[in-house]
């Protein structure tokens, strides 16, 4: 969208709010929105406020519950807006692309719906919808703009999203997001770098590449080892400290890649790679265009060139069709991969896939049976894996929200540079999200380590003076969607959105 469609909708003096759900992609898109509303014209809703003017809800449509947890939050919000004259309610994301007209007729209060390719139109169909009085609903087929040229309002100081492609290739058969976010497009590597080198100079230490399939780039502009090339180039601008992507495909995982994640000092050795099954039987039912074998020799690759690389993965268990004996597999594979972490989820039937029309649906009893089973494996894993860490010193990136009981405990909180989450007793001396702590490690648990000792390091960085001007600004400031730390490998025990809508 140009600017002066742009201008053509300000929402002087309306307030707004944004609720996201679902994966990474989602998160950096309501970024986008808060800055396409922003330049519009809107504010931030007060939190401690009566409600916006504006409500947005930028969907995922991944969860078989996703479509009722949308229209359950849409029945609230009704009486609040027949008491409230002028406000305004907008649906996006993958769900919004699905259901289309069907929002609309379910929630006629709903003022406009838009899709996943159209994302920039959003402030333009809130005007047209005020000034006509009725629904707008534009949903395009293909992406009409890379959505990293829309205005962005970042939360975070030190730490950023960059997409280096959207859409995906693979035709996974419990996935739905390839049909609602189109078909992989590729941004041009330049343009990405110049992204990054713009957010570093605004005092961004660490950034995560962003895609579907995020090491498939280069698939669109022909090049299989774009991906490598763009880590290495990654580790030539000077003042970023810390680069992860994903999520990536096992497919797609080239022996250049580890080369590159292993010689570029600040690629981070860590790596998030999905199994989803480790069944030779199931994994074709998926139509995943790898085998147990596969998988496995890429984790043996990556500890030989990294190793002390932390691992993490999405695990989906009672696939149609799913036998104890393919289960037990899966239960091999992650005995075998020591995953530092892994998301699970029980198979959730979408309608639109292949999957939901599969015979042998499991039945949920047999699920949740073999979904505990799993999880109790890999909380003993993970333990495991973190008390490798006591003794050893780690520098700590500061983060901002990442230890809910942080104040209580009189600790600081933060990422290592395998993503593991560490807590550690608060230094003397002021520190500040984007800071870097040294820490000694003195205590694991499955989910978290510890640091219970006096820091034996704290260096201010250019991240940290980001953050302390930030938050310095008058109290009104935009708000913006609040991100933190990317945490792709974080503690997460029961089902919950997993890297790149967990569909790789």
């Amino acid at each position: 969208m140009s600017s002066s469609d742009r201008s053509q909708a300000v929402g002087v003096n309306k307030s707004y709010e944004i609720r996201t759900y679902g994966c990474q992609m989602n998160v950096h898109d309501s970024e986008r929105l808060s800055g396409l509303l922003e330049e519009a014209g809107y504010v931030p809703a007060p939190k401690d406020g009566d409600g916006a003017d504006v409500v947005v809800f930028n969907t995922c449509a991944v969860r078989e519950n996703a479509d009722n947890r949308l229209y359950g939050n849409l029945g609230q919000l009704a009486p609040k807006k027949a008491a409230r004259p002028g406000m305004q309610i907008a649906v996006g994301g993958c769900l919004a692309q699905k259901d289309r007209d069907t929002i609309v007729k379910k929630a006629p209060w709903v003022d406009v719906v838009f899709g996943t390719h159209n994302i920039g139109k959003l402030p333009v169909l809130l005007e047209r919808a005020r000034v006509q009085e009725e629904a707008q609903v534009e949903i395009a087929e293909s992406l009409e703009a890379f959505p990293s040229t829309l205005p962005t309002r970042r939360e975070s100081a030190y730490a950023a999203w960059v997409s280096i492609s959207v859409g995906c290739n693979n035709t996974c058969t419990f996935c739905i997001v390839p049909a609602l976010r189109g078909k992989e497009k590729d941004r041009r590597p330049g343009d990405i770098l110049a992204e990054i080198e713009a957010l570093v100079s605004e005092g961004v230490s660490e950034i995560t590449l962003l895609g579907q399939n995020v090491n498939a780039y280069g698939s669109d502009i022909g090049d299989r080892e774009a991906f490598s090339k763009l880590l290495r180039a990654c580790g030539t601008i000077e003042g970023l400290e810390r680069v992860r992507f994903t999520s990536p495909h096992p497919r797609d995982f080239t022996d250049d890649v580890i080369a590159a994640m292993a010689e570029t000092p600040n690629v981070m050795p860590q790596l998030h790679m999905p199994l989803q099954s480790g069944s030779d039987r199931v994994l074709k039912a998926m139509r995943r265009s790898y085998r147990q074998e596969r998988f496995l020799g890429i984790i043996e690759k990556v500890r030989a060139a990294m190793p002390d690389a932390a691992i993490s993965t999405d695990i989906i268990v009672g696939f149609p069709g799913e036998t104890e004996e393919d289960f037990e597999q899966t239960l091999h594979t992650v005995r075998e991969s020591r995953f530092a972490q892994a998301f699970t989820f029980q198979y959730s039937k979408r309608p639109g896939t292949p999957a939901a029309d599969m015979e042998g649906q499991i039945p949920k009893a047999v699920v949740q049976e073999r979904y505990e089973r799993l999880v109790a494996l890999q909380e003993e894993i993970s333990w495991a894996e973190n008390k490798k860490q006591v003794g050893r010193t780690l520098e700590v990136l500061v983060a901002e929200g990442e230890g809910r009981k942080d104040e209580a405990t009189h600790r600081l909180s933060g990422r290592a540079a395998d993503n593991r989450l560490v807590h550690f007793t608060r230094p003397d001396e002021p520190v500040r999200p984007g800071d870097v702590v040294t820490v000694e490690i003195t205590y694991a648990a499955p989910h978290h380590l510890l640091a219970e000792g006096p820091a034996k390091a704290v260096r201010r960085t250019r991240a940290g003076d980001a953050w302390e001007k930030r938050t310095a600004a008058p109290a009104d400031k935009p708000k913006g969607v609040l991100l933190g730390l990317p945490t792709i490998g974080a503690p997460a025990p029961s089902p919950a959105p997993t890297a790149a809508c967990g569909c790789d």
